[in-house]
């Protein structure tokens, strides 16, 4: 898995650091989410520090790039789903209810003006 993870974690950092400026979405900063430090600890062996790496990277990297396509969402489509949603991310539940063309409008609206001024 080694390989379709750095692939992942190549195009979805050009991503951001191409689309993201154009539409003033802030950026994910990718040293939040990948934290290397349990090689460390004295009390593993080489291919136990080996397989925690691995883990860490893995596991940072679908965090990364859950927050990226959670700010995709944010910005392109804030509306709740119509069903439940397992595991939404952070900004979901801030999003407009399904179904509620007024709000949803509204709401992007106010976003979108925060996005400009900074907020």
């Amino acid at each position: 898995m080694i390989v379709p993870l750095v692939l992942l974690d190549l195009f979805v950092t050009i991503y951001q650091r191409v689309c993201f400026p154009v539409y003033g979405i802030p950026k994910v900063n990718r040293g939040d989410y990948l934290i290397f430090d349990r090689h460390h600890l004295a009390y593993l062996n080489a291919l136990e520090k080996l397989n925690c790496a691995y883990c860490s990277y893995a596991n940072g990297l679908i965090a990364y790039v859950r927050e990226i396509a959670g700010r995709t969402e944010q910005y392109w489509c804030p509306i709740k789903h119509a069903r439940r949603v397992i595991g939404a991310h952070p900004g979901y539940s801030t999003f407009a209810d399904y179904g509620d063309a007024d709000e949803y409008r509204k709401w992007l609206e106010q976003f979108r003006r925060d996005q400009a001024n900074g907020k």
